[in-house]
């Protein structure tokens, strides 16, 4: 998916249009987004506020590498995570849900 002028306009960023990217899970085959598994299926886990480079399937819950799907550098890979973990924390932060 391109970022369009409309789009940045409604304030999406290049990063959160990277976290909603669909992909599909090398076990059970369902499509899923970044986002997703990070708010639902890594919810609990503490290493999802870590910089981690695993994604887990919001459906069967395999672990997988990050890596392949969003990003095709290490660099790359290290920005989205903690794009993602700070958007997911504030999620979590705002409405209540993450308990430390």
């Amino acid at each position: 998916m391109v970022l369009t002028p409309e789009m940045a306009r409604a304030g999406v960023t290049p990063q959160l249009l990277s976290s909603t990217h669909r992909f599909k899970c090398p076990r059970c085959g369902k499509e899923f987004s970044l986002f997703q598994s990070r708010a639902i299926a890594c919810r609990a886990c503490p290493q999802a506020n870590k910089n981690c480079k695993y994604v887990r399937c919001v459906h069967c819950d395999a672990e997988f590498p990050l890596n392949g799907f969003v990003v095709n550098t290490k660099e790359k890979e290290k920005f989205l995570s903690n794009y993602m973990n700070g958007v997911v924390s504030n999620y979590h932060n705002q409405f209540g849900y993450y308990r430390r």
